[in-house]
């Protein structure tokens, strides 16, 4: 069974990893966790409060497959948890690791931007100490998958979804199928 721990911090975003953790659970059974700096109970931009199932200091590596960092308002801030040291760990130990709107912050100051072509919701938001990869950012509307990293703007859900599903091995007609369903929201009216 697949493994899958997101990091969720105060006011996260919650749409934005609602896709591909409710896919990883109910659609593929995986087991599917939340970790919050010391295990606090947090409360997401729209008011969702969340009692997390472990503290981001307690995440086990082994048998990890995926850590994934959500976007949020802290992310900005001087309340910004590090997490570098988790992140990278995570990456070192093959686990591939996702970052979307300013949770791609995460990933850059842990470095593993810097060899990886990648995205976010501006090339401006990257500019941290740690981070290196200017010349492999990609200004895009959708995920970028590299080498087991993914990162997505904000309002790229549905592609980063499909990004970590497929870098985990997880897919096929099913989920193109479901991919079909969102983008038909984007075709153009009669």
């Amino acid at each position: 069974m697949k493994r899958a721990v997101t990091l969720l911090t105060e006011n996260f975003s919650d749409w934005e990893t609602a896709l591909v953790n409710s896919s990883l659970r109910v659609y593929y059974g995986c087991d599917v966790r939340f970790a919050t700096p010391g295990g606090q109970p947090v409360t997401s931009s729209s008011g969702l409060m969340v009692t997390p199932h472990l503290a981001l200091e307690d995440i086990e590596l082994n048998g990890l497959d995926a850590l994934i960092v959500s976007g949020g308002t802290i992310w900005r801030t001087e309340q910004a948890p590090n997490v570098a040291p988790i992140v990278a760990a995570a990456r070192a130990h093959g686990a591939v690791v996702a970052g979307i709107c300013d949770g791609t912050r995460a990933l850059a100051q842990a470095g593993v931007l810097n060899e990886v072509r990648h995205t976010s919701n501006s090339a401006d938001s990257l500019d941290l100490p740690g981070y290196a990869g200017t010349a492999r950012y990609q200004d895009t509307p959708w995920a970028i998958s590299d080498g087991g990293v993914i990162t997505a703007p904000g309002t790229a859900p549905v592609s980063f979804m499909a990004r970590i599903l497929a870098a985990l091995g997880l897919g096929g007609a099913d989920l193109d199928a479901y991919l079909a369903q969102h983008a038909a929201e984007h075709r153009e009216q009669a």
